[in-house]
């Protein structure tokens, strides 16, 4: 079982990155956005809960996003493979996820970060709400909030995946098709 994890700042086309990994290798895409999304849109308790951070521009606690994580891989144990795509976001995570994975006899294999001038995630994060009619990147203030929680709580990750020798960066500022060939020879 390999597990890939696709980091990068929101608005970076680490989804459309995750689309076209899943046609191509057959991994499992696991979007922490897409889960929390569909507990909003079936208006579920934890999906009231989740809107509301989400809307503030606030993470979701680990433990909601972990437990989802953790039922995701234990619900698809035939699959060649996982790719996490907005988890982890903290070193947290990051830990909670690997001792996850060790009880499945498994490790993180590669970390994929998409990189990103911060000009250009503000750009793209409006771009995507004109287009997708997504709420929760509609007003600026909540972008510059999750640029900022980017910042301060994901980018640690990549001292933490430096030093266990797994972490590969890619320019984003480029084609879908150009980014994707970059990826590519990092999956197994």
């Amino acid at each position: 079982m390999n597990y890939y994890i696709l980091l990068g700042p929101p608005g970076a086309g680490k989804g459309t990155q995750a689309k076209l990994i899943v046609e191509k290798c057959g991994y499992l895409h696991i979007s922490t956005g897409d889960l929390l999304r569909g507990e909003i849109a079936r208006n579920t308790e934890l999906g009231k809960q989740a809107a509301e951070i989400i809307n503030r521009g606030d993470l979701v606690p680990d433990a909601i996003v972990e437990g989802m994580i953790k039922n995701k891989i234990v619900e698809n144990p035939n699959v060649k493979g996982f790719l996490f795509d907005g988890f982890p976001r903290t070193i947290a995570q990051a830990e909670s996820l690997d001792v996850m994975l060790e009880e499945f006899g498994g490790k993180v294999d590669s970390v994929l970060s998409i990189t990103l001038d911060d000009s250009l995630v503000f750009e793209r994060i409006q771009h995507r709400a004109q287009i997708e009619g997504r709420k929760d990147d509609a007003e600026p203030a909540t972008i510059q909030r999750r640029i900022a929680n980017y910042h301060d709580k994901t980018e640690p990750l990549i001292s933490y995946y430096k030093e266990k020798g797994n972490y590969h960066e890619i320019e984003g500022n480029d084609t879908i098709e150009a980014v994707f060939n970059n990826l590519l020879p990092l999956l197994n």
